[in-house]
């Protein structure tokens, strides 16, 4: 009787992952954690367990019609235990992260990245855009008074205003890239950290420690929710 219970608890953690995996892959929770990319891998990840404890739980199934000698009574592990409890977690409590505290505890580097093909115009630039084009160009004096419209979420920043930032992905969470611009806030404007912004101004050159460097001057901000895939690769 506990192997058999051993069994069913294993088949049943089993289906719990499954059905977490297929949860986040159709309810658009993983939007928040990974890349676009790998969404189809992880429904089908999530399908092939559902499909696993299937096979046990039938398995099972047939040899109790067999009628198998009586063994010896056997504790469930409590991996198992510890497993599916972490699983009804992961189901029942949505992923919240924050996103400026992630950023504020990862490299801000872009590599090889910075390579442009081609330069929207400036008004159509993303913010990711603006920071690729700065990192490539950075002669601030080509920019001064082109039309920006942006949007992303509040980067607190040691020592000087907040910036709007985005989070650059290759996989998920565990692999982004912060990219932020700075940006000069109306007076007595103070936008709290993880907030989302669609942000409208101009780009301006101010001196920061000795050096030029290109700023957004905002003139038009509007709070605005959290998008649905707010990673970009």
């Amino acid at each position: 009787m506990g192997q058999f219970a051993a069994a069913v608890m294993r088949a049943f953690a089993l289906g719990l992952w499954g059905a977490v995996l297929l949860q986040s892959s159709l309810s658009g929770r993983l939007d928040l954690l990974l890349s676009g990319v790998f969404h189809p891998l992880v429904g089908l990840s999530g399908v092939a367990l559902l499909l696993l404890a299937g096979l046990l739980l039938a398995e099972l199934a047939l040899r109790g019609r067999e009628s198998p000698a009586p063994s010896r009574r056997q504790a469930i592990p409590k991996t198992w235990w510890l497993s599916a409890a972490v699983a009804l977690l992961v189901l029942a409590i949505p992923p919240n992260p924050s996103f400026s505290t992630l950023a504020a505890n990862r490299p801000a580097e872009l590599g090889d990245e910075t390579e442009l093909s081609f330069v929207l115009p400036p008004a159509q630039r993303s913010l990711t855009d603006w920071v690729r084009l700065l990192r490539s160009q950075p002669d601030p004096s080509l920019y001064a008074g082109d039309p920006v419209r942006i949007s992303g979420f509040v980067l607190p920043q040691p020592g000087e205003p907040p910036q709007l930032a985005r989070l650059l992905v290759r996989c998920c969470l565990a692999d982004a890239t912060p990219v932020g611009l700075p940006v000069r806030w109306p007076a007595g404007r103070q936008p709290r950290a993880d907030q989302w912004l669609a942000v409208e101004g101009t780009m301006a050159i101010e001196e920061r420690n000795g050096q030029s460097r290109s700023v957004v001057v905002a003139q038009r901000i509007t709070p605005i929710a959290r998008p649905k895939r707010p990673l970009e690769p």
